[in-house]
Formats: C-alpha cells, sequence, structure tokens
C-alpha cells in the first residue's frame, strides 16, 4: 500500500504543522485540495484542540494530521532565568516593561495522557510527533484507535530510532526547514544537514515511508525530494502567507521582502534550535546564546517584548519562522499553493 492511501489522501503533499502560525482553516484548504491537513496542537489547551478539531470535521471529511512535541519538560533553574533577564533588560528598559513581572510558565506542554483523552473522541487519522516519540502506552493508545503515526528525524541515527520505537513513516526534517529542528537524539548542530544530503541517507537506513521536509517550495523541489527517495513532501513556508495563514502582517511582509533571503537558527525565542528571519534580537544576543534558559523557558520573556514592538509596527522581537527558501511564499489560496507542488509529481 502506497503512504497516500495508507494516510487516506489524493497527492502525497503534506502541510506542515505551524503552532502559532494557523488553526483549522489552513488545514481544511489543504484538505480540500488534496493534501493532508495538519492541526498544530503543542501550544493548545484540550479544549481549544477540540474546537479545532471540530471545525476540522464539520468543513471535511478529509483525514487530518495533528501534531505534539515530545520534549522533557524542564526542572525550574532560578539561576538560568536570572542569566536570561540579565541578557534581556536592557530592552524592557528601552520600552519601559518591568521584568519583573514577567510570569512563569512552560508554554508548551508534551503529549499527555489528558491530551490523548481529549484526541481519543475524534480518532484523527494522523498523529506526529516533533522532538522524538510519546512514551510507550501512550503511543499504543493512539495506534488502538488506528492512527498513523508520523515522527521528524534530522539525522540517520534519530530515523533508526524512530523505526525501532514504532513510527509508521518518518518526516524526514532538513537543515532549510523553518520553524523548531525536530532533533531529539543529540544538541549538537553541527549533526544537522540540508535535505537532499540527508534524504538519500535515510533512505538506505531504514525500510520505512519516507516525507521530506525542508526548502521544499514548487514543483521542481517535489520532483527531487520524490527522485531521492520520499513518497512524500512536507511543505510549511510556501502557505505562510496564504490567507488562510494566521501570521501577522509584520511577519508577511517580512516573508515577501528580500529579509526573507536571512535565516538562521536560534535558541532566542523559545529555548531550543528553529529556524526564523534574522531580527535585531538575533543580531545582537547572537542566534544562539547560552543566556536562553532549556525549552520551552524563553518564551515567557520574550512575549512582552515582541507585543511592545509589534504595537510600534516592529518584528525585532518576533519569531519570524521560515524556511531557506521562501520564494514562493505568495497571497495566494492554499490550493493554489498545493497544485503547484502536485506538478511535481
Amino acid at each position: 500500500m502506497s503512504l497516500t492511501q495508507t494516510l487516506g489522501i489524493t497527492l502525497p503533499i503534506l502541510q506542515a504543522p505551524m503552532a502559532g502560525a494557523q488553526g483549522s482553516e489552513l488545514a481544511i484548504a489543504v484538505a480540500r485540495a488534496g493534501g493532508l491537513g495538519a492541526l498544530p496542537c503543542a501550544m493548545l489547551a484540550p479544549s481549544a484542540m477540540a474546537e479545532e478539531l471540530a471545525a476540522f470535521r464539520a468543513a471535511t471529511s478529509a483525514p487530518v494530521n495533528v501534531n505534539f512535541f515530545c520534549h522533557a519538560p524542564p526542572a525550574p533553574d532560578a539561576a538560568a532565568q536570572t542569566r536570561w533577564h540579565e541578557a534581556l533588560a536592557p530592552y524592557y528598559a528601552e520600552f519601559g516593561l518591568d521584568i519583573g513581572a514577567v510570569p512563569a510558565g512552560p508554554g508548551r506542554r508534551p503529549f499527555d495522557y489528558e491530551a490523548c483523552d481529549a484526541l481519543e473522541s475524534f480518532r484523527p487519522e494522523v498523529v506526529s510527533f516533533h522532538f522524538g516519540l510519546p512514551e510507550a502506552a501512550l503511543l499504543a493508545r493512539v495506534k488502538a484507535w488506528g492512527a498513523t503515526v508520523l515522527a521528524s528525524a534530522t539525522t540517520v541515527e534519530e530515523a533508526r530510532w524512530l523505526a525501532a520505537h514504532g513510527a509508521d513513516a518518518i518526516i524526514v526534517q532538513g537543515l532549510e526547514a523553518g520553524g523548531h529542528r525536530g532533533m531529539f537524539l543529540t544538541e549538537e548542530p553541527t549533526t544537522q544537514v540540508g535535505t537532499f544530503a540527508l534524504l538519500p541517507q535515510v533512505r538506505e537506513a531504514v525500510d520505512l515511508p519516507l516525507i521530506a521536509a525542508g526548502g521544499i517550495a514548487d514543483a521542481r523541489g517535489v520532483a527531487a525530494a520524490r527522485a531521492l527517495g520520499a513518497e512524500a513532501v512536507q511543505v510549511g513556508t510556501a502557505f505562510l502567507c496564504c490567507p488562510e495563514s494566521t501570521i501577522s502582517a509584520i511577519h508577511r511582509r517580512a516573508l515577501m521582502s528580500e529579509a526573507a533571503r536571512y535565516t538562521a537558527l536560534t535558541n532566542l525565542y523559545s529555548g531550543r534550535p528553529a529556524r526564523g528571519i534574522v531580527t535585531r534580537l538575533m543580531r545582537e544576543l547572537g542566534p544562539m546564546s547560552d543566556a536562553a534558559p532549556a525549552f520551552p523557558l524563553a518564551t515567557a520573556a520574550i512575549a512582552p517584548l515582541r507585543a511592545a514592538a509589534e504595537a510600534q509596527g516592529s518584528g525585532d522581537f518576533s519569531p519570524l519562522w521560515a524556511g531557506q527558501n521562501a520564494s514562493r511564499c505568495r497571497e495566494v489560496p492554499a490550493a493554489e499553493v498545493v497544485a503547484e507542488l502536485a506538478r511535481g509529481l
């Protein structure tokens, strides 16, 4: 059985789940166009997740992919928080903000039993994970309702691990990809390589369907990924300027400007490496900083700065997530993006 048959879709094109950049509207549009729509659930409470799934189910009978993180929540570290606040203090002073008023909070929960309980009644056809896989008992529950399990690998070793621990297909995430790196067996950035270097190596290492992600934005990228052993592609950045996306006007302008040519991996916005357009914060603190606390604890102190700057029309402190290929970011319906990608099949 082909991967498209397993997933229940017409086209082997997956929309990347992009937390903070989309809701059900984008997933519905991609699903109606024949691809696999995705709902990012890493930042959603169970009630909000249920609302998004209900909206998707009301709009289409197509399958849906729900995405979660599998990080280990960090232990509170007062010294790390102090270092982070000291690094950000000049910016707080610039905007007249009180850094002492920053609330503590994890920001993003890993997949847990509460999320699984909320999910089970909807029985989503596809469940995908970033940063590894959940514990075996949770994974067994997901598979028990018939879901296909996808997970991201950024190295050959991670692909082998996922194959050995229950993934049904692997998203091969190249270094070009926007947003958070799915790396989970290592924190060493030199292990991270491009999509079209990684894909054939993973193809030789594991006997599972592969989904290429990172730098794919048009028909040529789809054709190249398929030639190198991918059964499908996952695309994110090319959908960000679609009317169905929920990104800010600031983010949209950046994606369609020269600024989108300059991206970097940064841990400043969350505590984990993620690719985005280079901002003032990244230039001045360095995109990867030892001052940033563990994921996801960096987020809380960034939020007030982001809000203050965006109120002035600036993205200096905003996580402008984007991959290395924003060349196809256009304000066109998501269905048009899917059609362009499908020409590479």
